[in-house]
């Protein structure tokens, strides 16, 4: 079936049609390398990784780009404030260089943990200075630019449709503005690159033809997207956030530099919000959500991956440990129920069945704006499909799982098995309590039964009935 996708920039569905023949060129807008990532920001990756992982079931070849921000953004969206970078080696006690090669390792391995495809590009800001300067001198040369007290910045005013991508009302923001503007013309100018303040000195800065300083954060993604998938090309995403400042001030850039009115990227894409109900989203709170959290409270990170498959990509989905625990619960299920179709490999003739019908299902579902919410289920009805050998649903769930990712052919029964950190039962209590609760289940003594599984509830153990392995599941919420 032919892939329809939805385009930020049309507010449509579009069917999918490739630029040009080769591989399909798919940037994504990576980390700013200050911090650990939340769950919120893993979201974004999680999603871009599902397209590209449908787009190659396809049968394209994509060139894949997540670029790593360590420099130019600065703590407010509005060109306020100090780069992220810097502050965040004020809190760490380091260079801002060391944390940006601590923290672009934390994020590759939480990268890993959610059993995300490696790009073909990591590139960096700081990597591609020399050309960003280039850049903001051909805007230069075409009159996009000014000089304030503390850098050069882009004059919106020059482009009529400035703001297209998010439907913004200039008009609008000028009648309500309350914001302190500096020296910028306009509220929706932004910095193309900033001075380092007078009598300081930064630990990223440059000598410019303006003066030493730093780019702004909008400029790299323009820069480094042209030069390792040319202009256009085909798909650009991020997360919803980003579609209201940060993606119209890289389009206008593009605009601009080309001297056209193509954006850059043939269809734009974003994934919307992780909500998150009790504060923690924001690395303010301390102990925010991120993948390492989630581990040491008892959780597979595919659990999360599959918690974000259940929603659409373009929902807003609400985490909560209810939630998750329910998404972990569902992960181990299908685990549990493809181990056991391994065990009986070979002990049944072919199916004379068709399968064609849950591979149809599976491209309706993802064909249509890659619609995970109706893949999943599906994906368990295959599992469970008596009327087909083992052999044949285990090879179509292996096709299942290059789409959704959630490593069923892999993961193995100490991996997702997670042993109670806190409940004051040892390892031998809890194996004496399930024998004597299998008993019980054997002489039918339910009230028995029932009780043991309430210790074990509360000793962290959650088991599954009827399971002809005899596994048991622990989680530590």
């Amino acid at each position: 079936m032919s892939l329809v996708l939805h385009d930020t920039w049309s507010r449509s569905l579009r069917p999918f049609v490739p630029l040009r023949p080769g591989p399909v060129g798919l940037y994504c807008c990576g980390p700013t390398v200050y911090d650990h990532a939340h769950i919120g920001n893993l979201r974004t990756y999680v999603f871009e990784d599902l397209l590209r992982r449908v787009l190659e079931f396809g049968g394209h070849e994509v060139r894949h780009v997540v670029n790593i921000t360590d420099v130019g953004h600065l703590v407010s969206d509005a060109d306020e404030g100090e780069d992220k970078m810097e502050k965040g080696s004020r809190r760490a006690g380091e260079s801002a260089w060391a944390i940006a090669e601590r923290f672009t390792a934390a994020f590759r391995a939480d990268w890993r943990a959610l059993n995300l495809r490696e790009p073909a590009e990591w590139p960096r800001a700081t990597d591609h200075i020399p050309e960003q300067l280039a850049f903001i001198a051909e805007l230069e040369r075409k009159g996009f630019t000014y000089r304030t007290a503390d850098g050069i910045y882009f004059d919106t005013s020059k482009q009529d449709d400035y703001g297209h991508l998010a439907r913004l009302d200039k008009a609008g923001l000028r009648a309500g503005q309350r914001v302190a503007m500096g020296d910028k013309r306009e509220a929706t100018d932004f910095a193309l690159w900033k001075f380092s303040p007078p009598g300081t000195q930064r630990q990223m800065e440059w000598d410019s033809p303006w003066g030493k300083g730093a780019p702004g954060w909008h400029l790299e993604c323009s820069v480094m997207s042209e030069a390792l998938l040319g202009f256009p090309f085909d798909i650009h995403t991020g997360g919803i956030d980003h579609r209201e400042i940060h993606h119209p001030n890289e389009i206008a850039q593009n605009q601009a530099h080309s001297c056209s009115t193509d954006s850059g990227a043939r269809m734009w894409m974003h994934n919307n919000f992780l909500v998150d109900r009790s504060g923690k989203m924001s690395k303010s709170s301390g102990e925010f959500l991120r993948v390492q959290l989630l581990i040491d409270k008892g959780y597979h990170p595919l659990a999360y991956r599959l918690m974000c498959l259940q929603a659409h990509y373009r929902s807003e989905l609400e985490f909560s440990w209810e939630n998750l625990a329910a998404a972990f619960t569902r992960l181990k299920r299908m685990v549990h129920n493809v181990a056991r179709l391994r065990a009986e490999f070979g002990h049944y003739a072919p199916s004379t069945s068709s399968l064609a019908v849950y591979r149809s299902r599976l491209d309706e579902a993802m064909s249509d704006d890659l619609n995970t919410s109706r893949a999943v289920p599906v994906l368990e009805e295959l599992v469970a499909d008596k009327k087909f050998s083992p052999a044949d649903r285990l090879a179509l769930i292996s096709e299942f799982d290059q789409v959704l990712g959630l490593g069923l052919a892999t993961l193995t029964r100490e991996e997702l098995r997670i042993r109670p950190s806190t409940a004051n039962v040892s390892e031998t209590d809890i194996a004496e309590m399930l024998e004597a609760r299998r008993q019980a289940r054997a002489n039918k003594d339910f009230a028995a039964s029932d009780a043991l599984r309430d210790e074990l509830v509360a000793a962290g153990v959650e088991v599954m009935d009827g399971d002809p392995l005899g596994w048991d599941w622990r989680l530590s919420n």
